[in-house]
């Protein structure tokens, strides 16, 4: 004999009263399951992996300029505005490298953002922006992005010091891999002619020489006169090549080697990272630059 319907909706009722009950239990234990992420944006690709790697799962992290766009001469976006108006902590490079994130910043109407300049307290070259192309000052980047996400995450502090020692022994080894691949080159042949001065600090640090630059501003093709010296240059040093870069056109490039009789390479990273699965850290990054300046200049890679 079947139940009364009475009963069986008063079963029903607290079947659907339990069900209830159990997703508040279970919403409420999610919302136990851990803080936010930051919300942290870096000007370029480069430093996506910095951030990554103090941060963990702790932040989550993208980049304002696009991976194989340069930064000196990005054209923000809505998108990018939107980006800051509602993100955490901002990191940027500074010493004018990103000319055109204050108004940036601005537009994005976000007191609450922590910007992080990434370069404070580094010995800046002839205002040079391009420090974190040695490896030993990309130690500092990691080390001011673990101190600004301490402050603004202090719950995250032992995480955040677990991390940067992690990856700071990571970028001590990556710099005695790379010096000692430097070293194979013939010291005759460690000269260099590149694109854009990017590679002041990793010169510096691995005992290379960039003796010549084809595009000293930013946009600013070099007039006739100056290839012709940087032809010069490149004889009397007996340069062996010219080193381009993916983010600008080779044709440059392609008409000072023929000039010269030396070879042109490509394609070497810097204010990038690379679409290339192998080039898609820092740490690759520089790995492949390495690999491709010592093979370039008559020294060995493996």
């Amino acid at each position: 004999m079947s139940p009364p319907a009475s009963s069986r909706l008063a079963a029903l009722g607290l079947v659907l009263l339990l069900a209830a009950c159990s997703q508040t239990t279970i919403t409420g234990e999610q919302s136990k399951g851990g803080p936010k992420p930051l919300d942290v944006e870096v000007t370029i690709s480069t430093f996506e992996t910095f951030a990554r790697a103090v941060g963990g799962d702790r932040i989550l992290v993208t980049s304002l300029v696009p991976v194989g766009a340069s930064p000196e001469d990005y054209q923000p976006s809505p998108a990018d505005i939107e980006k800051l108006h509602a993100a955490d902590v901002l990191i940027e490079n500074g010493v004018g490298l990103e000319s055109w994130l204050a108004r940036t910043i601005d537009n994005a109407k976000n007191p609450a953002l922590d910007v992080v300049v990434a370069t404070r307290g580094l010995p800046v070259k002839d205002g040079n922006p391009h420090l974190w192309m040695d490896p030993e000052f990309a130690r500092s980047y990691v080390r001011t992005i673990r101190d600004a996400l301490i402050a603004r995450d202090p719950a995250g502090k032992s995480a955040y010091l677990r991390n940067a020692a992690g990856y700071d022994k990571d970028l001590v080894a990556l710099e005695q891999e790379i010096a000692a691949k430097i070293r194979t080159i013939p010291p005759a042949s460690r000269s260099m002619i590149v694109f854009h001065n990017a590679w002041q600090y990793y010169d510096d640090r691995f005992g290379l020489r960039t003796i010549g630059v084809i595009e000293l501003s930013p946009g600013q093709e070099p007039n006739p006169q100056y290839i012709s010296k940087l032809i010069g240059l490149a004889k009397a040093n007996h340069v062996r090549a010219v080193f381009a870069e993916p983010e600008y056109s080779p044709k440059l490039v392609d008409a000072l080697a023929q000039s010269a009789g030396i070879s042109t390479v490509e394609n070497l990273y810097d204010d990038s990272i690379g679409s290339d699965p192998h080039v898609r850290t820092y740490d690759d990054m520089l790995r492949y630059d390495t690999a491709t300046i010592v093979k370039a200049l008559g020294g060995s890679a493996t």
